[in-house]
C-alpha cells in the first residue's frame, strides 16, 4: 500500500487535534460559572469548620450565624447548617492570605458569595471576605468588617447582599 506523506500527516494532526480538544473541553466546562447565579448575591457572617485546600478551588466549609450573632443556624435536626464558599486555587487563595491555618475551625468570618443556582447551600466567592478577631463576632445586622481588629483577605470592598 502506497500512502502519501501528506494524508499521514493529515491523519496525525487530526488525531492529535481531537486528543487535544478531549482533555482542554472538559477544562473549560469545568470552570464554567454558569452554575451560580451572578445576579444574586448573599452575605453571611459565619464559623469556619472546615477548610479544604483543593488545588483547583480552596473551599471553606462554614456554618452561617444567627441574626443576633449568639450561636450558628440550625435545620430541624438541631444540627448546624453548613454552607460551603469556593474561591479559586489553592495558590491564588494563598496570595490572598487564605489558608487552612488563617481559617481554622471556630473562625469568624463574613463572605459575600453568588449561590448556586440548584439552591443548594454553596456558592463562589465575590470580592474581599473579612475575619473577626478571634472570638469576637459582630453586633447584630452587621458582618466581621465592621469590627475593630478584623482583618481582610482579597480585594474589593465588601459588597451589600441583593438577597
Amino acid at each position: 500500500m502506497n500512502v502519501q506523506p501528506k494524508v499521514v500527516r493529515g491523519v496525525i494532526a487530526t488525531a492529535l487535534f481531537a486528543a487535544a480538544a478531549a482533555v482542554v473541553l472538559p477544562a473549560f466546562a469545568h470552570h464554567s460559572f454558569a452554575i451560580f447565579d451572578s445576579e444574586t448575591t448573599k452575605v453571611f457572617t459565619g464559623v469556619v469548620t472546615r477548610v479544604n485546600p483543593d488545588a483547583n478551588h480552596l473551599q471553606v466549609f462554614f456554618a452561617p450565624m444567627n441574626k443576633e450573632h449568639t450561636n450558628v443556624e440550625r435545620g430541624p435536626d438541631g444540627k448546624p447548617i453548613t454552607w460551603a464558599v469556593e474561591m479559586a486555587g489553592s495558590a491564588q487563595a494563598a496570595k490572598d492570605g487564605i489558608s487552612v491555618s488563617t481559617f481554622a475551625p471556630g473562625t469568624i468570618f463574613s463572605v459575600a458569595l453568588h449561590p448556586l443556582r440548584s439552591g443548594e447551600p454553596a456558592g463562589s466567592r465575590e470580592a474581599a471576605m473579612f475575619k473577626c478577631p478571634e472570638k469576637k463576632p459582630p453586633a447584630p445586622g452587621k458582618h466581621c468588617d465592621s469590627v475593630d481588629g478584623s482583618v481582610k483577605f482579597g480585594e474589593g470592598d465588601f459588597p451589600k447582599p441583593t438577597e
